[in-house]
């Protein structure tokens, strides 16, 4: 991680805090390529059924002549007074025209076409409406998901968090809202934004900064007037200097601002989130209450409690690895860096693209919410299993006409109920077979959730 200053009349001075593999960037990159490259495509059955299809119909046609030729003829004369053994009633042709009706009426075409178009018409639709799911994969992983984990910051909010109280221990509220945004002028994530973008409606003069760190997750450090400054959550700041804040006056911190900030606002509305602001030499100095609105649907889509809140990239790749671990299939959902790692991890990835926000999430997500709507979720775990139907319904027929098809074809009937398929007759068969498959994978189109 590199910080630097631009000196008055001077050079620009670079400081590097951590390079390499020890960055913050590089280690979210690592778990990243560790999660993607442990993920594996899930084998279609009619993918390992259609190979062996073809060899087995090849041999049911060979054994079909033989039979008929060599022995059916001689164990059952009567069929050779059927049409299709021509007016001579002769075997050869009678067993040459089963066993080219049984090439003829198999299906495999049935087989290869009713996973492509269920899935190819559900990926299309819902691609209209604003979902792009990348590879019919995708969809099979997430008609089995049965935890979601959701982040919070631009994925259960609006993502346009604004600072809603300021609390000091000593300070004046000014004061530590200055120092705030100083450390926070350079940073990108949303919540450092509403701490400067509060700082300037007030007109406050923001000091320069020196020697800035950003930790993902975590918190931002600068040197402000001679001294270093530290905002984040409250264990980050604690660390960063060795004087402690005591207890009680957290307490009372803590109380103070959310009191602040609850004061004409409902909690059923809005996300509150408290960032602290540390000094070096004196601990903790202040707390800053940040408010965001929930998106309009979070409510109706969130249908169970949270089970972890505030949790960095590592806590979160951490919860999601611990769900796998007990067997859950998990989808992920989430919009920023932070999430990138979690996105990759878990079995389906699904990332909110929100507006100027940076694009790791969706760059590893198997998922991407274009509508920047959160109720898109149940829709594409309901539009999942609503194409896995239709994959289950259409390799359900091709197995049926298959079983029942080809033993007609091959002449189980014809002893005893003088029926035979004729080659125009399987031919035609075979081709409504592959439109069956594709028609009933057409009423996705009118799938709604």
């Amino acid at each position: 991680m590199l910080t630097g200053e631009s000196l008055p009349d001077g050079p620009l001075r670079i400081e590097a805090v951590s390079i390499g593999s020890n960055s913050t960037i590089s280690s979210i990159i690592c778990m990243v390529e560790d999660a993607q490259g442990s993920e594996a495509p899930i084998q279609r059955l009619a993918d390992s059924i259609a190979g062996p299809f073809v060899y087995s119909v090849m041999t049911i046609s060979a054994v079909t002549f033989s039979f008929w030729y060599y022995t059916g003829s001689h164990f059952f004369p009567d069929v050779l007074l059927n049409d299709i053994a021509g007016p001579d009633g002769d075997p050869l042709l009678l067993s040459l025209k089963l066993s080219v009706d049984v090439l003829i009426v198999s299906c495999p075409c049935a087989l290869g076409l009713a996973t492509p178009t269920a899935i190819l018409v559900g990926t299309s639709l819902r691609a209209k409406q604003g979902l792009l799911i990348r590879g019919g994969d995708v969809l099979e992983r997430l008609a089995s998901i049965n935890y979601v984990a959701l982040d919070k910051t631009g994925t259960l909010t609006e993502g346009k968090p604004a600072v809603s109280a300021v609390s000091s221990i000593s300070y004046k509220e000014s004061e530590i809202l200055q120092m705030a945004a100083a450390v926070e002028k350079t940073a990108l994530h949303p919540i450092a934004r509403a701490i400067v973008n509060k700082a300037e409606s007030l007109k406050l003069t923001i000091p320069v900064t020196r020697g800035q760190l950003t930790e993902p997750g975590f918190g931002t450090l600068a040197e402000v007037d001679g001294r270093l400054v530290a905002v984040g959550s409250l264990d980050w700041v604690q660390e960063r200097f060795q004087r402690r804040t005591s207890m009680s006056d957290l307490k009372d911190l803590e109380t103070e601002v959310m009191y602040q900030s609850s004061e004409g606002m409902s909690s059923s509305s809005y996300s509150k989130t408290v960032v602290y602001v540390g000094r070096e030499g004196e601990g903790i100095i202040g707390a800053i209450a940040i408010s965001n609105i929930l998106r309009h649907d979070a409510e109706s889509t969130v249908i169970s409690e949270f089970i972890n809140a505030s949790l960095n990239p590592w806590q979160k790749y951490k919860a999601i690895t611990s769900l796998q671990a007990a067997g859950h299939r998990v989808a992920m959902v989430g919009d920023g860096i932070n999430d990138a790692p979690s996105l990759a991890l878990a079995d389906v990835g699904i990332a909110i693209q929100n507006e100027a926000q940076e694009n790791a999430a969706s760059d590893v997500a198997s998922i991407v919410l274009l509508g920047n709507r959160l109720s898109q979720v149940v829709d594409a775990l309901d539009l999942s299993r609503a194409t896995m139907a239709k994959v289950c319904q259409n390799l359900s027929w091709a197995i049926a006409y298959n079983v029942v098809a080809i033993p007609i074809a091959a002449g189980v009937l014809l002893p005893q109920y003088n029926f035979a398929m004729t080659p125009s007759l399987s031919g035609g068969l075979m081709a409504l077979s592959s439109v069956f498959v594709v028609t009933n994978s057409l009423p996705l189109q009118l799938h709604r959730s």
